[in-house]
């Protein structure tokens, strides 16, 4: 693992003079402890008793023995959890009806985890320093669980599930894809088939593979350190994962300890990196990303343990020789390679069925599993007395510091950011020059939220260009005053890695902005933040990080200059069908209607904010007082024209203000009737879908006073898919046959903005053929016969420009 490793004859007349070495290299059950690894505990336990952790290397080889034993019975419970329904703590074989008629579980890479999760339970004990964990395949769960459960390590719900002794292991067995639901529709178990808000210590969920890659280098702070467990499927295939040399930076982050878990296999083939070309390859590749790979026994918890903490002690080498100018960034981050095989410890280790069942058959039917399932489990078994002593052991060097289900990651709660002076203005200008300079004076403001910017390279086309200025692109060489070896800007054309850099921000403020069409590219890895973060508050544990919002601009109406890949409404509907307590969905038409929506975006907790707004000037369409009312309710009366059966004309998105403003026009010219409002956040006036959505949803007496009952005839010009827009909003829009939907059909091109609008039947003439047919009257009512043409498609379009 490292240079000055001691011989064999050393080991040797090591073992002869402290037993517990001798005893420990021994090996317990499935763990074997190869020369190299006995050599990195030497070398461990010398150090950990020079740095004063230890009092003596007698202790630290105890406590290495009982990690060996908690391991083994980490191993056993989680076959268990796939197959049984009830353990026997004496060792005896499991009969027939002790088993599930349906197992499940992801075995095999549960199986991998548990020496890897037991190393690192081992080295904070070791230490007495309580690290953060994160997992990116979440879907190993049952081996966290299954440690947390063995060692005490538990939110107060799975204690009182499944504390006490066999009764409590019996009840985490049947939970364990129990399926079992509570009144209301809800899991009733407290433990999932992935991490989730019940796991002790769990920060994400990791059931979309690749985004523990991109996260892990910006979650901890100075002062912390983050053990992130990867998956080599994950790390082949991710690119960004291999850029984080390019983000870290001692002055602004914490320690973050990537340990790739290298078991060979997916779910039904074998990895690129399953073979020793593939390996190589992967390890050269990443010293050539500015890494430094270093490979152990991923089948060895004491491996795990001191190859964390030869990763601690190289990178605090390395910032040491960054302070000193010996190095300069990128410094090499240390990236441990834990060999192994995919269901390590169990039958049918290393074959495509480790993955799920390893078993031939489920052995509650079958006889041979069933003797297969006896036999590898007791190869596994700790008996209870040798296992208590071990987690007396280990409870003895837990005195003193938080739990890992309380590490600071996992706590995470940053101060209130003090919030700066709202500057609104009265001219017409980009909406986007109002996050522009409230971001800018916000991170002065607040000096200790470290600031994060998502961009996927156009930071000054869109108008954040004091963004820019103030904070600068991250670089390792920069080449211009944009640029920075301590910026605050992750620039890569990864819409993933640069979302997730603020995802994983949650100590901070962030900022991403994109063009809408690509920020779908970005989906993943919000929909997991949000689900997660929901699943936090329904569990009474609400996230503590800041709202922050995610600006789709350059979009689908105004980016008509170039092809049909770049208009795409796609992110904010989908959005928009996630739960509105956790993500708003907001349409600023101008300047002073983005302002106003900043403060409450940013002094929000575990919420993000879609912001859909134009990047070209748009004229001032709202003062400060008519932009706060909009932030307040999500909707506003524009103009009222008074009559007989007047329309609702309801404007959604700033292009479709001005659109509607113009058809409005011609009605009161008509004579006819009308009111227009505007309708910034859609969420709020959607049927809420539980308890908790009900709290985003707007006051019945405001909705009542925007959209009378007596206005029946309604026309919705949406910036969104009509569809999408009348399914979220029918509450507004009760009569599908008095009212009509306009906004994006999926047509577009090299178009300029009429283009697209007309393209699309989404412009101010195709409001007003919709205000005739509702009201039973020609379109020549209100269009001259040269538009009617052009509507009909029978005339020149541009009579309608």
């Amino acid at each position: 693992m490292s240079q000055l490793l001691p011989s064999l004859a050393e080991l040797e007349q090591h073992a002869q003079a402290q037993p517990e070495f001798a005893s420990w290299r021994q090996g317990y059950g499935p763990f074997e402890h190869k020369l190299e690894t006995q050599a990195a505990v030497f070398r461990l336990a010398h150090q950990l008793v020079q740095a004063g952790h230890q009092a003596d290397l007698a202790a630290v080889y105890r406590l290495l023995q009982a990690i060996d034993r908690i391991a083994s019975a980490g191993l056993w419970l989680v076959v268990h959890m796939t197959y049984a329904e009830r353990v026997r703590l004496d060792g005896s074989a499991l009969a027939a009806e002790d088993f599930k008629p349906r197992p499940e579980g992801h075995t095999g890479g549960a199986l991998n985890m548990v020496p890897a999760y037991a190393g690192y339970l081992g080295l904070n004990a070791l230490t007495g320093k309580t690290r953060a964990w994160m997992m990116g395949q979440g879907h190993c769960v049952a081996a966290i669980e299954a440690l947390n459960v063995l060692t005490d390590n538990l939110h107060p719900e799975q204690a009182q599930a499944y504390g006490g002794g066999e009764e409590g292991l019996n009840r985490l067995l049947q939970d364990f894809y129990g399926y079992r639901l509570a009144s209301d529709g809800s899991p009733l178990a407290p433990l999932g088939s992935h991490v989730n808000p019940h796991t002790a210590g769990g920060i994400a969920e990791g059931g979309y593979l690749g985004f523990a890659e991109l996260e892990y280098a910006h979650m901890p702070l100075p002062g912390e350190t983050l053990v992130a467990f990867l998956s080599d499927g994950a790390a082949e295939e991710q690119r960004g994962s291999d850029w984080i040399p390019r983000w870290w930076r001692a002055e602004d982050c914490g320690v973050a300890l990537p340990v790739m878990i290298a078991n060979g296999r997916r779910i039904e083939q074998r990895t690129q990196l399953g073979t020793h070309e593939g390996l190589e390859g992967f390890r050269q590749h990443l010293s050539h990303c500015g890494f430094d790979p270093i490979l152990f026994d991923g089948t060895d918890p004491a491996a795990f343990i001191a190859t964390l903490w030869e990763m601690e002690m190289r990178l605090s080498h390395r910032v040491d020789e960054k302070q000193r100018g010996i190095l300069r960034y990128p410094l090499p981050i240390p990236y441990g390679i834990a060999q192994t095989q995919k269901g390590f410890g169990f039958y049918g280790a290393g074959s495509n069925a480790a993955h799920n069942l390893p078993l031939p058959a489920n052995p509650r039917d079958d006889e041979q599993a069933r003797q297969l399932f006896n036999q590898h489990s007791a190869q596994l078994f700790v008996p209870q007395d040798t296992l208590q002593d071990a987690l007396a052991t280990f409870g003895q060097h837990r005195r003193g510091r938080p739990l890992e289900r309380d590490n600071p990651l996992a706590l995470r709660c940053p101060a209130s950011p003090r919030l700066p002076t709202l500057a609104y203005r009265d001219d017409a200008c980009s909406p986007m020059t109002a996050v522009d300079r409230f971001f800018v004076d916000l991170t002065a403001a607040n000096p200790q939220l470290r600031p994060r910017v998502g961009n996927p390279d156009e930071l000054a086309s869109n108008r954040l260009g004091e963004v820019l200025k103030v904070l600068k692109h991250r670089v390792n060489e920069p080449e211009s005053d944009l640029e920075a070896i301590d910026g605050r800007i992750i620039t890569a054309l990864n819409e993933e890695a640069v979302v997730s850099a603020c995802l994983a921000n949650q100590g901070g403020l962030n900022l991403v902005a994109s063009y809408e069409a690509f920020c779908v590219k970005m989906l993943g890895a919000v929909r997991q933040a949000i689900i997660f973060a929901r699943q936090q508050k329904e569990v009474g544990r609400p996230a503590g990080w800041l709202g922050w919002p995610l600006i789709a601009t350059s979009h689908t109406w105004e980016n008509g200059k170039n092809q049909q890949s770049h208009q795409d409404t796609t992110f904010c509907e989908a959005l928009l069908g996630e739960m509105s307590d956790m993500v708003r969905v907001v349409f600023p038409a101008d300047h002073n209607s983005a302002l106003a929506l900043l403060p409450s975006i940013y002094q929000a907790r575990g919420t993000l904010a879609c912001m859909v707004m134009p990047k070209r000037e748009r004229p001032r369409y709202f003062d400060a007082q008519q932009a706060e009312q909009l932030a307040r309710d999500g909707a506003i009366v524009v103009e009222d024209f008074p009559g007989e059966e007047a329309l609702l004309l309801i404007a959604n998105g700033s292009y479709q203000l001005g659109e509607m403003l113009r058809a409005a026009e011609r009605l009161r010219e008509a004579d006819c009737a009308y009111r227009l409002v505007y309708l910034q956040e859609p969420g709020r006036f959607r049927a809420p879908r539980d308890h908790w959505e009900v709290e985003a949803h707007i006051d019945e007496a405001v909705a009542a006073r925007l959209f009378p009952d007596q206005m029946e005839m309604r026309v919705l010009l949406t910036h969104m898919r009509p569809e999408v827009a009348r399914g979220h909003l029918w509450p507004i829009l009760p009569d599908a046959r008095r009212s009509s939907v306009l906004g994006y059909r999926n047509r577009g091109g090299t178009l300029d903005e009429f283009g697209m609008q007309f393209a699309n039947r989404a412009c101010w003439a195709n409001v007003l053929a919709a205000c005739a047919r509702l009201r039973n009257v020609p379109r020549t009512a209100l269009l001259t016969r040269e538009e009617a043409a052009a509507l009909a498609g029978k005339g020149d379009p541009e009579a309608l420009r």
